[in-house]
């Protein structure tokens, strides 16, 4: 097994230290998040931070590390019997991004519980993690189906596995940290509340500080022993105190006065529910412990806000986590000693902020200050509200094809239509469109190719039924054999590759069109994220079309991208088209099972170079050709409408909706289903 690198040898990151340090003293926490951009040492901390773990003491054999002090009732390995127990390392579990279920869970014998009504079980890795750490890297690209199971086991403490009438419970109690880089993508804001702890990471911009992490990154790899040895002494104070906290843990105050901060902290940034009260109130608790106090200060207050609440701020996917740090002083000053009544002598809450020595380096969080998320550019230099000028006219904005006009600020997003693609599918699972799942309803049932995962319980008695006789049945059981066995074929929803391909000609560029505009991609990109869809955007102006962004889960970056988009010059409506066939042609061979979503926002002029309309419609003849679905967001306004966009779908084999049609409360219809050619519906 490899030396792990020590924890007391990471060069700064004081916050995801602390973070983790915090859930070793208190798994109560919550487990911590860890956001940042790769190379800053996010594996090598949760890795180094197994050998800090105090070691336990399991029951001999028990698959389920049970405590021999307290074994669990409910064990699938029980009851013991009373015997000494066996002192080992807590263990650190990686969970995979692409396991499956039966690998998080665990599994059944489906066959020796229908024949022989054995409750034949093997674990999973919860079960692996129980009274130890489990890892998940890249967290916001497992399946969401696991992260759910996952985040309800680690809040619960017990992991459920239930098939066709068989139970099987099991405790799974760990300490939980999850990492991820978010420019590949974001976690749900319901997913990302389930972590007690979030931090910010990022590289140094110390040029001191970076010699020293490549200076022991080098003598590590050299030397992975003896680098370890030369950290040995400081890697056991760090266990010392760990297991001191733990210690006085229980014997920490938390008195009236500072639960009322964590109370009033909460309600004046109006976070959800009261997990963020509660987990507030632990990690304030471990702050104490961990300082070696019995009593819980404003200073323990700050901190916990800080790295307890900044991911619980985010209303839409568009936010940025961050907590104003001037409003928390001010909310900590206004509920601070002179609404604590009780007589306890509580130390008067520093304004500044300031904590022990390993508090996380002056404030801690990992999250600079921000203030509520706000992307929004602004409208304009003067900062005039848009001209009401008819598109028509000489005087209206944008009129002018040739200089380009600065970004303009997008228009209030709204709930759309859903668009799905035709046909079944494949892909990852999403929320889109129609396929072949894991989970979602019963449609059918096949034989098993590799291992059963879902028994179809009717077509495998409706399989063995004819068989009784000539096996030799003589009781009321059932006699199965493997080929008996029938798989269930199940129907879900799929996520879908959404390319955006928008229209930033001087056509577009009436200040008035061009928000609604991006305030109708923006309701869309909202839509692709809560339908798990990975997104990506070609724009058109000018010469020629660029990828602004190319296929990602992060559909935070392509928010960015469009808010940024400048606008201007002629309209190479075909360049825009055929550069999306490269993307797709590309994205075809990367993942083959994931279906294509054209979205073409446009009002179908096409200028620039000869014959541009008829380049336009040859170029989505070959979407068409390719059977790829798609859909024309038609933004033509005025009292004159030329109907070009609904020529480019014609063209595309697609359907065109207008900005209007596109809101889902719009009397046009519910749900607008996007027709391809060569594909039934």
């Amino acid at each position: 097994m490899s030396t792990p690198y020590p924890f007391t040898a990471i060069v700064g990151q004081d916050d995801l230290r602390l973070g983790l340090l915090l859930n070793a003293v208190s798994p109560a926490v919550g487990g911590v998040l860890v956001r940042g951009e790769k190379g800053t040492a996010k594996s090598t901390a949760v890795r180094a931070l197994a050998a800090l773990m105090p070691e336990i003491s399991v029951v001999p054999g028990c698959r389920f590390s049970c405590d021999p002090v307290s074994p669990d009732p409910a064990c699938p390995d029980g009851p013991h019997a009373e015997a000494a127990g066996v002192s080992r390392a807590a263990r650190t579990v990686e969970l995979p991004v692409g396991a499956s279920e039966d690998r998080l869970v665990g599994a059944l014998d489906i066959e020796r519980a229908l024949s022989e009504g054995v409750k034949a079980f093997e674990p999973g890795l919860l079960a692996d993690a129980h009274r130890g750490i489990l890892y998940v890297d890249e967290v916001n690209l497992l399946h969401d189906h696991l992260v759910d199971l996952l985040l309800d086991a680690a809040a619960m403490g017990a992991s459920y596995v239930e098939r066709e009438g068989v139970s099987v419970r099991h405790a799974a109690r760990f300490l939980l940290v999850g990492t991820m880089n978010p420019e590949e993508g974001e976690l749900r804001p319901q997913l990302l509340d389930r972590f007690g702890l979030t931090v910010e990471v990022a590289a140094s911009r110390d040029t001191d500080e970076r010699v020293e992490v490549v200076r022991r990154r080098l003598a590590y790899d050299d030397d992975p022993e003896g680098f370890a040895a030369r950290w040995a002494g400081e890697e056991s104070a760090l266990r010392e105190r760990i297991a001191a906290a733990r210690a006085l843990l229980p014997r920490v105050v938390l008195g009236d006065g500072v639960l009322r901060q964590i109370a009033a902290t909460c309600a004046a940034f109006e976070v959800d529910g009261m997990r963020a009260d509660i987990v507030m109130a632990r990690t304030a608790t471990a702050l104490a412990a961990w300082a070696g106090r019995e009593e819980v200060t404003a200073d323990d207050v700050r901190q916990a806000a800080l790295l307890a609440l900044p991911h619980r701020r985010r209303r839409n996917p568009f936010d940025a986590p961050g907590l104003d740090e001037d409003k928390l002083d001010q909310t900590l000053d206004e509920a601070g000693p002179q609404e604590n009544n009780d007589g306890d002598d509580q130390p008067d809450p520093d304004p500044d902020g300031g904590g022990d020595d390993d508090g996380g380096g002056g404030g801690g969080g990992g999250v600079p200050p921000q203030a509520d998320g706000d992307r929004t550019p602004p409208r304009g230099e003067s900062g005039d509200t848009p001209s009401q000028a008819p598109e028509g006219s000489p005087d209206a904005p944008g009129r002018s094809t040739g200089a380009e006009q600065q970004p303009v600020a997008s228009a209030e997003p709204f709930r759309t239509k859903m668009l799905s693609v035709p046909g079944l599918g494949e892909g990852a699972a999403g929320r889109r469109s129609r396929a072949r799942t894991e989970h979602g309803r019963t449609t059918g049932a096949r034989r098993p190719q590799g291992a059963l995962t879902k028994l179809h319980l009717a077509a495998t008695v409706q399989a063995a039924a004819p068989h009784q006789r000539a096996r030799g049945r003589s009781g009321r059981g059932l006699v199965v054999r493997r080929d008996d066995l029938r798989q269930a074929t199940r129907e879900g929803r799929e996520g879908n590759l959404v390319l955006f391909v928008v229209d930033a000609s001087g056509s577009m560029a009436a200040r008035q069109r061009m928000s609604a505009v991006k305030g109708a991609v923006l309701s869309l990109l909202l839509d692709a994220y809560q339908r798990r869809d990975k997104v990506g955007l070609v724009t058109f102006r000018g010469k020629e079309a660029e990828v602004a962004l190319p296929p990602t889960s992060s559909v935070d970056a392509a928010a960015s991208r469009l808010e940024s988009l400048p606008t201007g010059g002629r309209t190479p409506l075909a360049a825009g088209l055929l550069k999306a066939h490269d993307v797709l042609r590309v994205e075809r061979l990367r993942d083959p099972s994931r279906r294509p979503l054209l979205v073409v926002v446009t009002d179908g002029r096409a200028t620039g170079g000869p014959e541009p309309v008829a380049l336009a419609g040859r170029a989505g003849r070959l979407h068409r050709s390719e059977g790829t679905a798609s859909v024309v967001v038609d933004c033509e306004s005025g009292y004159v409408r030329l109907g070009l966009a609904g020529e480019l779908a014609r063209e595309l084999g697609g359907t065109a909706v207008t900005l209007d049609e596109l809101r889902a409360d719009s009397i046009a219809g519910l749900v607008k289903d996007v027709t391809a050619a060569g594909r039934a519906a």
